[in-house]
């Protein structure tokens, strides 16, 4: 490949996920769970800037508690970096500087989003040229969400929740998320929904997770009303089961008018689904005046992107 430089710096935005709809299977062999997820990019992004550098090296900071993101090899966006590095045979390093605005350990894929980015800064940067088929390969190395912050917009997800196929979705939809001080482990929310369905013995490992029609048709015709009849997370139960107090929350929500209010993802961050976008103004307010932090965000938005 060329070493000649196509830029000093490349910004990229990538966005923050909701799960619509979120069916897990049962427990596999290697310990892993196929699920169905409907996913929904909104409007709460990671920003990455990529500059050259001898080493592979990351700073975070952001207006989320950053506490739990590692600086080092151990973080995904460098990972991400690395592995595009061995991908295209590049001999040099990269300085990722990292700005989060995604609750850290919070189901809203922050980590996966940063990841992206890193692929879809890298690639400019290093001018790689990959294309979206081979960074959607080296996507789904690094985890299950980071193919959908590279995709973006609203998608069915299967297999592991990387198998992605773009689901039409009309017009915007208006969440209102309320992330929580403290976060949550994906991996021990799975083992204790593990738990949880061993103790009622109820039969899931037979079934194969599939998205309800009924939310595809809800997204299709912009219909929020429609959609929040169908949402689901099969998460929620073991996520509310370690984290007690979230159930509170999600009274407050739907007593302040949300159409709907659930976990995002493996928790513990909440989103409430909205009307409108006046709806979700009100909602927000409502929930501040409980003493709550909540953001109003909307979806669908694009997928990881050099901001020029």
């Amino acid at each position: 490949m060329s070493e000649a430089y196509a830029s000093e710096r490349v910004h990229v935005r990538a966005p923050g996920k909701l799960n619509l709809f979120f069916e897990v299977g049962g427990v596999q062999e290697d310990g892993y769970h196929d699920v169905a997820s409907a996913y929904q990019a909104v409007s709460l992004y990671e920003n990455v800037w990529a500059s050259h550098s001898d080493d592979f090296t990351v700073t975070v900071s952001g207006a989320v508690d950053i506490d739990g993101v590692p600086a080092d090899d151990r973080n995904l966006a460098v990972r991400a970096a690395r592995l595009l590095a061995q991908r295209i045979g590049y001999r040099g390093g990269v300085h990722l500087d990292i700005v989060k605005s995604v609750p850290v350990a919070g189901g809203m894929g922050g980590g996966s989003a940063d990841a992206a980015a890193a692929l879809v800064a890298c690639d400019a940067l290093w001018r790689a040229d990959l294309g979206t088929a081979e960074l959607h390969k080296l996507a789904a190395r690094l985890g299950a969400d980071v193919p959908f912050a590279l995709m973006g917009g609203t998608a069915v997800g299967t297999g592991r929740g990387d198998q992605l196929s773009p689901a039409l979705a009309k017009g915007r939809f208006d969440w209102v998320v309320v992330p929580s001080e403290e976060g949550l482990s994906t991996p021990e929310v799975y083992a204790h929904l593990d738990t949880l369905r061993a103790q009622h013995d109820n039969g899931v490992d037979a079934r194969v997770p599939e998205v309800d029609p009924a939310v595809l048709q809800a997204l299709r015709a912009g219909d929020p009303v429609a959609l929040a009849e169908h949402t689901r997370n099969d998460l929620q139960t073991a996520a509310l089961s370690l984290r007690p107090g979230l159930r509170d929350v999600l009274e407050i929500g739907e007593r302040a008018g949300a159409l709907a209010g659930m976990v995002s993802g493996s928790g513990p961050t909440l989103a409430f689904l909205a009307g409108d976008p006046e709806s979700a103004l009100e909602l927000q307010v409502m929930l501040s005046a409980a003493g709550l932090k909540a953001l109003h965000v909307h979806g669908p938005v694009a997928g990881a992107r050099v901001v020029a």
